[in-house]
């Protein structure tokens, strides 16, 4: 678990924030993923080593540099609230913490796809309160887009917007078109019988392939109906584009129809399904 040391600016999360505090707490780290995605750049320029953690799984110094400086970033803006990130959980394991309020890092979303130089991976930063996603930060730092998303515990008021190329939106689900459904699955990770199933059980105008917490933002902003996820990914993976997909009018649901929630054992999901407007 990192080290959180308050500094000058300090906010506070004891309890829940109210909008506008959450807010500026994702603008703030919308930067920070900025700065994060400019050292994952330098890397992806350069001849970098692939290296394998325990779980096989690759690993870059893109992924752990990535990480460091959301990490300092995080102990400046905040110093209550625990950090569950993948490079740091693969260097000490899994932290041990009371609660369910905490941050959920992947630094390199989509490290895959960064090692063959395909365009969509992401950095991730969400902030998980009372076991479900408030806040999330995705930032695709070779299409310069960045989306963030916020929905207010207390409240229920949300936000969901994208900068695209410095450009920024508000963003929203849509309805499920009469002339068919856009479907992204993952590119890595597919599990073709699974896959074929669902996808003949539905009027599919269009499937899409890609990485990352992407398939997520897609939905959220309307280009894409659904993204149904088989194989395990870890609440890293998720946390960010689940907020992103929240704030603008979507949801994430488990096989039993639930709201996919966080701070599971492992902090592993199982299969789940990310919609837009029914």
């Amino acid at each position: 678990m990192a080290c959180n040391k308050r500094g000058a600016g300090s906010i506070t999360l004891a309890g829940q924030l109210e909008f506008k505090a959450l807010w500026s707490l994702a603008e703030a780290l919308s930067e920070t993923s900025r700065v994060a995605g400019n050292v994952v750049m330098k890397h992806y320029r350069s001849d970098f080593e692939v290296m394998f953690k325990d779980d096989k799984s690759p690993v870059t110094i893109a992924d752990e540099e990535s990480e460091a400086v959301i990490l300092a970033a995080l102990s400046v803006l905040q110093s209550d609230l625990p950090i569950v990130a993948e490079e740091q959980v693969a260097a000490r394991g899994y932290p041990d913490f009371d609660g369910s309020d905490f941050w959920l890092i992947d630094a390199l979303d989509g490290t895959k796809e960064f090692i063959n130089r395909r365009d969509d991976f992401t950095i991730n930063i969400g902030l998980i309160q009372n076991n479900f996603p408030c806040l999330g930060v995705v930032f695709a730092p070779v299409r310069n887009e960045l989306y963030r998303g916020v929905t207010c515990p207390r409240t229920g008021e949300k936000r969901a917007e994208v900068d695209r190329k410095n450009k920024i939106s508000r963003i929203k689900t849509r309805k499920r078109p009469a002339t068919g459904l856009t479907i992204v699955g993952s590119r890595s990770h597919q599990v073709k019988k699974q896959w074929d199933h669902f996808t003949g059980r539905h009027n599919v105008k269009d499937t899409i392939s890609m990485g990352s917490s992407i398939k997520f933002c897609l939905v959220a902003e309307g280009s894409v109906d659904l993204y149904p996820r088989f194989s395990p990914t870890k609440e890293w993976d998720t946390a960010a584009g689940h907020a992103v997909v929240r704030a603008a009018g979507g949801r994430v649901r488990t096989v039993d129809g639930e709201e996919l929630s966080y701070n599971k054992p492992n902090f592993l999901n199982g299969t789940f399904l990310v919609e837009g407007m029914p």
